[in-house]
Formats: C-alpha cells, structure tokens, sequence
C-alpha cells in the first residue's frame, strides 16, 4: 500500500518535486561553493549557512576542480565551480 501511495505521489508530483530539488541543491551548491573558495571556511562549516529543512542535502568538494557539489540522493545533484573574477558559478543543468 506505501509502495502505490508513493509510485502516485511520484507521478502526479514528480516534476514538482524534482524541480525544487534542483533549486535546493543550486542553492546549497553556490552557498557552500562561496563559504569553501571565497571565504576560506571548512566545507563541514558550511552547512550552518544552509536555510533550515536542508539537511538532506549532502555537500562534496573536489579541491583540485574548486568545486562544490550538492546532492539530494537519487533526486538532484547541482555543482559549482569557483574560477578568479565571476566567483561561484553553477555548472548549467540537464533537462
């Protein structure tokens, strides 16, 4: 019964859902790509600026790239990188 309450969920809501995750997801990536590669915090610190009710949102860096990943499993996955005069950019996404 759970498992027919979420496939209908997922049909009805699915694009919904799907694009407040990638929403979620830019926005912790460009917060947490700034808080790592402009201000020079630990990438651990950086979930303090995140807004509250993101705490599904796993952050990843890849130092040698200067970039920072955000990611709601199996939902969405944003990344940004860092690069000398526009700052944090976010990579552009699929659709």
């Amino acid at each position: 019964m759970a498992a027919l309450a979420a496939a209908l969920v997922a049909f009805f809501f699915g694009k919904a859902i799907a694009g407040f995750a990638e929403t979620g997801t830019g926005y912790a990536a460009k917060s947490a790509c700034s808080c790592r590669h402009i201000a020079g915090r630990e990438l651990g610190s950086c979930y303090e600026d995140l807004m509250p009710g993101m705490g599904m949102i796993w952050l990843t860096e890849d130092e040698n790239a200067q970039s920072v990943t955000a990611t709601l499993p199996l939902i969405a996955s944003t990344q940004a990188t860092y690069s000398d005069g526009p700052g944090c950019v976010l990579e552009p996404w699929k659709s």
